[in-house]
């Protein structure tokens, strides 16, 4: 029999405003210590230096961590000009070097490529598994390998400053998957100049904002009290992208078992994925067809006020 996992039963989301110096992993380990939750999750891993957005889930919440991770993110990220690194950022040792400095409208004009269905190359220092190791273990260990390029969807990638010479600065919305130091390395290998992440920031992911995020540090301070469960967001919020319908009483009853439930429904086409509620309280994601909703995942929340 397994070890019941311990910790309160609470469920929702927390928006971390993640510093740079911790692992996106580290950080979930805290607020979960800090919630005394019984589970958490995050929607989307930061590199250990990267600072913004890490939308934290608790309990129920995980449950709608994948509708998050398939959501729009936008990332604004400093290229360092003329060096390439191992790491595709600031981390790491200088590989390559150029003198080579492309005006703004070079710039500009190669931005352009990057944008739409495009197909990218993880880093070497990444967690992209190789044949069951990660990449950044095979790196470390200076083993010889190719990582197959993947499909990324980018929206925009601008330029949004240059402070000098060296630096530009640059807003980036994409799908998910996507690598920004990669976007780095290959903006710099195409204007040929070389290039790598200095800093990066997520600002935004899915419907959760960097600057409404909660600092570690504030988490850390009200750890354990009920001020800090001020701060949690509703789980209906993983859920944003989805269409939402009413659950009868019955149909909540049943979706609750994992069974098709009646629900009311308008503007939702037969086989489309929503998401039912019941009396305010989320009940199930699933399928929507012929009026009731399939299951796929079902919430453990009580309706008791």
């Amino acid at each position: 029999m397994g070890r019941r996992r311990k910790g309160r039963d609470i469920s929702g989301w927390i928006v971390v405003d993640k510093p740079a110096g911790l692992t996106s992993n580290a950080v979930v380990n805290k607020v979960r210590w800090a919630f005394d939750a019984n589970k958490a999750g995050h929607a989307g891993t930061l590199d250990p230096e990267a600072t913004g957005v890490l939308a934290v889930a608790l309990g129920e919440a995980t449950k709608t961590v994948p509708y998050i991770t398939d959501a729009l993110k936008a990332y604004v990220f400093t290229v360092r000009l003329g060096q390439a690194t191992n790491t595709d950022d600031a981390e790491g040792e200088v590989i390559a070097q150029s003198d080579a400095r492309p005006e703004d409208a070079a710039i500009k004009e190669a931005l352009h490529g990057f944008v739409g269905d495009i197909m990218q190359v993880p880093p070497k220092f990444s967690a992209v598994k190789i044949d069951g190791e990660r990449a950044y273990k095979l790196a470390r260990d200076d083993e010889e390998f190719e990582i197959a390029a993947r499909p990324l969807f980018v929206e925009s990638l601008i330029l949004l400053e240059r402070p000098d010479a060296d630096h530009i600065t640059l807003e980036m919305v994409c799908g998910k998957g996507g690598y920004v130091r990669s976007i780095a390395r290959d903006l710099g290998e195409k204007l040929g100049c070389f290039g790598h992440v200095r800093n990066l920031r997520r600002v935004w992911s899915g419907p959760f904002e960097a600057d409404k995020g909660v600092s570690l540090a504030t988490i850390e301070e009200l750890a354990r009290t009920p001020e800090l469960d001020q701060h949690l967001l509703p789980l209906e919020l993983g859920l944003t992208d989805l269409p939402h319908v009413a659950a009868t009483s019955e149909g909540a009853a049943k979706m609750r078992h994992g069974n098709p439930g009646m629900v009311i429904a308008s503007g939702v086409d037969y086989g489309e994925d929503c998401w039912a509620s019941h009396n305010g309280v989320p009940v199930a994601v699933g399928q929507f067809r012929a009026g009731a909703l399939h299951p796929s995942r079902v919430f453990n929340l009580s309706e008791e006020q």
